[in-house]
């Protein structure tokens, strides 16, 4: 791909300007032409792979995403070749858009596109092609969804056909509904769950913020837009958390095959005026994830996009991920909405908050630990409460980082197994704290683990309480999976031996506390890991444990693991940890 020569003066940390994201933009639609079909409707990729929706599904998706790209260029040219493909599309190629299908997915993304160059494209259809267009995406207005971001696919058709004065009624039942039923998986401060399960990843940026913001922009809603925007604004405060000092966005969750697409919030933001976010950082954050990508191989010889993170890489995909599903990374475009002159482009850039200082960051909703160094500019995520099954390991791990990915390896790594079952399911968050999260889950065997994480600086104490194991059962702990240029440690504290990954056994008590010293750092010459922490166990008794940990900053805290018969005080009416009911131990600090 050529780019322009880097702009150190007003991008010192990236190089990259608007002309960088222009010449992107151009080079990805220059690449993907050739693979048209001859009427333009389809876009065949090539590859091996194919989704699970099979090839004429993958043809659409592919004309859909980098339709939604040329769209955000406001690229006329190309816009022409994909009005050809809308004409010949509608009259017959496409897939009928039917309840639960990747028809409704891709209909979003043109209804989208159609809407934001209302003027360069659909004003200038025949008024033939705009019927049958009109008629097809009005089959996303009953289609019905899955239960997660894709309730939102319907509202982006409803809200461009509402637009174009095409069934009216039904476009406004359609955006009410699915806006509607969105609202039950908001759970604060600008956080969404991604259906009625606790998965939270990108999506909150890439789909519930994404969709939401922008049909209340486009549709001047100042109610909606305020609530919406309200909500981005918020959810930037710790979404601008989790981009690396390198431009790295964190390696967690499903669809990381998108790759930028994880900078389309940054930019909404400031599109709409609702973000914390300075112009420069912005700019920065976003400049940073597109040329980490483009400088690691995400494009390949022939300028197309691959399925995978870096290049290609088989264990980011998932069952729908076809060879066209990488450019929903064009949502990351969105900034070229932005005029020439707007102070985004053309105020210099700031650092991230990776790069400002080192921070532990406790995120309540998703019950998630943020600790970042600015000397290697490592982000690390300790999960306590996001969990996908359908998509381990990229949700069920202890941690996540900029720097690493889940290992294929044996045993697997961020990981407690007890008895050789290193499953994490049912995850219930226990709450997140100055420095701390904990959480507890059960593994088949009914063995029941009572996890607690403590972070400072690069620094980690890692706390498991196996409770309901047999005496006598292996329990391993793992660490980090460090990549090149970085050094991972887990040393062993209380109950635990070994090097890499530690093992330890249940003891005759009803629970056993196993205690370790983590750290994922790039730092070439850390000081020693024993140096920074000190840790003291207590109450080996029946009902309780206790924790101390003292940093060498000064900083300390105690945390107390409460067996079920001590824990009726342990927690609010209707908290995991309340009541003589409860039947778990608890962990909080005191």
């Amino acid at each position: 791909m050529h780019l322009p020569p880097p702009d150190q003066a007003l991008s010192p940390r990236t190089g990259y300007t608007r002309a960088h994201w222009e010449a992107a933009a151009d080079s990805l639609l220059a690449a993907v032409e050739p693979y048209a079909t001859d009427d333009r409707a389809l876009y065949h990729l090539p590859g091996d792979r194919q989704s699970w929706t099979g090839r004429l599904s993958d043809g659409l998706e592919g004309y859909a995403r980098t339709l939604l790209l040329a769209a955000f260029r406001r690229d006329e040219t190309a816009l022409e070749r994909y009005a050809d493909g809308l004409a010949a599309g509608v009259s017959g190629v496409w897939p009928r858009i039917e309840d639960r299908t990747q028809p409704l997915v891709e209909a979003a993304s043109i209804a989208l596109a159609l809407r934001l160059t209302r003027q360069e494209l659909w004003d200038r259809l025949d008024d033939g092609v705009r019927q049958r267009a009109a008629a097809w995406l009005s089959e996303a207005l009953t289609a019905e969804p899955w239960p997660c971001n894709w309730e939102l696919f319907p509202v982006t058709v409803g809200g461009f056909l509402q637009s174009v004065g095409f069934e009216a009624d039904a476009s406004r039942k359609a955006v009410d509904r699915g806006l509607e039923r969105i609202e039950q998986w908001y759970v604060g401060d600008g956080w969404y769950t991604d259906g009625p399960i606790r998965a939270f990843d990108y999506y909150n940026g890439w789909a519930m913020h994404l969709y939401t913001v922008l049909h209340a922009w486009l549709a001047d809603d100042t109610r909606l837009l305020d609530l919406y925007g309200g909500r981005l604004s918020r959810h930037l405060a710790d979404y601008a958390r989790l981009f690396g000092g390198d431009g790295a966005p964190l390696h967690q969750g499903r669809s990381l095959t998108y790759r930028f697409a994880t900078t389309a919030p940054l930019w909404l933001g400031a599109l709409t005026g609702h973000t914390p976010l300075a112009p420069g950082e912005t700019r920065r954050l976003a400049s940073g994830a597109l040329k980490y990508f483009l400088e690691r191989g995400a494009v390949d010889s022939r300028g197309l996009l691959t399925l995978g993170w870096h290049g290609p890489d088989s264990t980011v995909l998932q069952g729908y991920s076809g060879p066209a599903s990488p450019y929903w990374a064009s949502k990351g475009f969105i900034g070229l909405l932005l005029p020439a002159e707007h102070e985004v482009w053309t105020a210099v850039e700031e650092p991230g908050p990776a790069e400002r200082g080192d921070a532990v960051t406790s995120l309540v909703p998703p019950n998630w630990l943020l600790q970042s160094t600015s000397s290697d500019g490592l982000v690390r995520l300790h999960n306590h409460g996001s969990e996908d099954v359908r998509y381990d390991p990229h949700y069920t791990r202890f941690a996540y980082s900029t720097a690493t990915r889940p290992s294929g390896g044996t045993p697997p790594d961020n990981s407690v197994l007890v008895g050789g079952d290193p499953h994490r399911e049912g995850i219930v968050p226990l709450g997140v704290g100055d420095g701390w999260a904990a959480s507890r889950h059960a593994v088949g065997s009914g063995a029941e683990i009572t996890s607690l994480v403590v972070a400072d600086g690069a620094a980690e104490v890692r706390a498991h309480l196996v409770a309901g194991a047999d005496p006598g059962t292996e329990v391993r702990v793992t660490g980090w999976a460090a990549e090149e240029g970085q050094r991972a440690e887990l040393l062993p504290v209380h109950a635990l031996s070994g090097a890499s990954a530690l093992t330890g056994t249940t003891d005759e008590a009803p629970a056993t506390l196993f205690v370790a010293l983590a750290r994922l750092t790039a730092d070439p010459d850390p000081a020693p890991l024993t140096d920074l922490v000190s840790v003291g166990v207590s109450g080996e008794g029946r009902d309780a444990r206790e924790l101390t940990v003292r940093w060498a900053s000064g900083k300390s805290a105690r945390f107390r693991f409460a067996a079920p018969e001590a824990s009726t005080d342990a927690g609010p009416p209707g908290s995991p940890d309340a009541g003589p009911a409860c039947r778990s131990w608890s962990v909080e600090p005191c």
